[in-house]
């Protein structure tokens, strides 16, 4: 049981946005104190004692997880919306190369095309050789044949005009990886957000 409770429960604000990741323990402890809903796969919201008698009427069923206690069974929720936190963290965008093609959309900055991601590089605009930084500003998708047509120099002296310029995203993502995705978290994330979910660039 120690395991169960110490798996992750996603926690929405109150309008269903997605803001961190508790313990099942913790999550009961919300649900009790009134300060969170459990919310089902139909995305019905249940306080303490209606989750419980939801745990009652579906005891039993293999594909629950469940705590027990000396008087009864609770069904685990896997996720949970605060009664009143209606705010999302401010966090920053982290800096990586699945964020840096979401931000570019996958088409290179150069001629314009957009290409599957295994098909673009990541050109520095002023090039590291000239004092150029990997940063959101001076990094962008690159398609491979531009990216050798630059070469080590910048746009105007490779006779190419950007696109557009690059700057930090405005989306914030709002949480790092969990150990384990479960499928009743899918309708509350977003592609921004899983977008978040990678390996940071090193400057």
């Amino acid at each position: 049981m120690e395991a169960v409770l110490r798996s992750e429960v996603l926690v929405l604000n109150r309008h269903f946005q997605p803001i961190h990741i508790t313990s099942v323990r913790r999550a009961f402890v919300q649900l009790y104190e009134g300060i969170a809903k459990a919310v089902d796969r139909e995305y019905r919201t249940f306080d303490f004692e209606s989750w419980t008698a939801l745990s009652l009427a579906v005891h039993g069923d293999p594909n629950e997880a469940v705590v027990s206690t000396p008087r009864l069974k609770l069904r685990v929720p896997r996720v949970i919306s605060l009664v009143s936190y209606e705010f999302l963290p401010r966090t920053r965008v982290r800096f990586s190369r699945l964020n840096i093609y979401a931000r570019d959309a996958n088409q290179c900055q150069y001629c314009g095309k957009r290409f599957a991601r295994m098909d673009l590089n990541l050109d520095h605009v002023v090039p590291r050789s000239q004092g150029g930084l990997t940063t959101w500003e001076n990094v962008v998708c690159s398609c491979i044949r531009c990216n050798l047509k630059k070469g080590g120099r910048t746009p105007v002296e490779a006779g190419m005009r950007l696109l557009r310029r690059p700057v930090r995203p405005r989306w914030t993502p709002t949480f790092r990886a969990p150990s384990r995705f479960y499928e009743e978290w899918r309708p509350f994330l977003s592609a921004a957000d899983m977008a978040y979910w990678n390996t940071e660039l090193l400057p």
